[in-house]
């Protein structure tokens, strides 16, 4: 059975299907989103909304089904069932570099970068399909392709400087910390530009205090970055500290939607994190 929870003033008209939506055309939407895999149904029903400018969160217990939606979001799942859109537009059969180029970006729990590389050879690696110049002008260094390299290192080092790493720009990442490595795959993705920027477990390996310390630099690239985030994260007080909105799935379907703090109070959600009896996440 799902309980949702929904603030007044988040609330708007329900549409054909009877979803109650919480805003204009999301940014990004799921509707429906289930998959199969053999006789194990991992996702049923999902229905998410991410809007211009929030920070969406997604949490639930392990094996919720969390990085499975995120896969279905991205491509590297076919849905069963449900629509996958941006802006209204559905994506649901696209390649995840389709998606990419639409402006979904994201890191995944496994790291996955250039380890004999440094930390801004990594993000000018990640750039490439922003590069327009072609392969002999780059062999040549004619003008155009020497002043676009400028313009991604700029990127690259606005990027760092946001997150906090541009001490690091010239550290082979072999020297890094599986925390910081964390770090290095967020400010690699963004460094791409992406209008949707989704993270997979950024706080793994991070310590409390780097952990609250990335909580407000990401809500700094809101800010500063006008970047929209959905986020997958374990750790709940930093979820409901920095997220606008936030989702909770438990067994594939979703238990509880709503503002932190009527997340923080949802019954449901306390007993699927805390066992049998919990009525707060506080």
């Amino acid at each position: 059975m799902t309980a949702v929870v929904q603030a007044p003033e988040e609330v708007g008209a329900p549409d054909p299907a009877g979803r109650t939506a919480r805003g204009p055309v999301p940014l990004l939407s799921a509707e429906g989103v289930g998959i199969r895999f053999g006789g194990l149904q991992a996702l049923q029903d999902v229905s998410v909304d991410v809007n211009d400018d929030e920070i969406v969160g997604l949490i639930g217990p392990n094996g919720a089904g969390k990085t499975t939606f995120f896969n279905c979001l991205t491509g590297f799942y076919a849905p069963t069932t449900g629509t996958v859109r941006v802006r209204g537009e559905d994506i649901t059969d696209l390649r995840p570099d389709q998606r990419t180029a639409l402006g979904l970006g994201r890191t995944f729990q496994q790291v996955g970068l250039v380890r004999s590389f440094s930390v801004l050879e990594n993000l000018l690696v990640a750039q490439h399909r922003n590069v327009g110049y072609s392969v002999p002008g780059g062999l040549l260094g004619t003008f155009a392709s020497r002043r676009e390299e400028r313009a991604l290192r700029d990127r690259a080092y606005v990027v760092l400087e946001e997150l906090g790493l541009a001490h690091l720009a010239d550290e082979p990442l072999g020297g890094l910390s599986y925390g910081m490595l964390k770090q290095v795959e967020v400010a690699a993705v963004l460094a791409t530009d992406p209008e949707v920027l989704l993270l997979d477990e950024p706080l793994a390996g991070l310590g409390p205090e780097e952990a609250d310390a990335f909580g407000d630099r990401l809500l700094g690239l809101r800010r500063d970055l006008g970047v929209t985030v959905v986020i997958i994260e374990h750790h709940v007080p930093f979820m409901l500290r920095v997220c606008d909105y936030v989702y909770v799935l438990n067994f594939g379907q979703l238990l509880a939607e709503g503002l932190p703090d009527d997340i923080r109070g949802n019954r449901a959600v306390a007993e699927a994190y805390l066992g049998q009896g919990a009525t707060t996440l506080a």
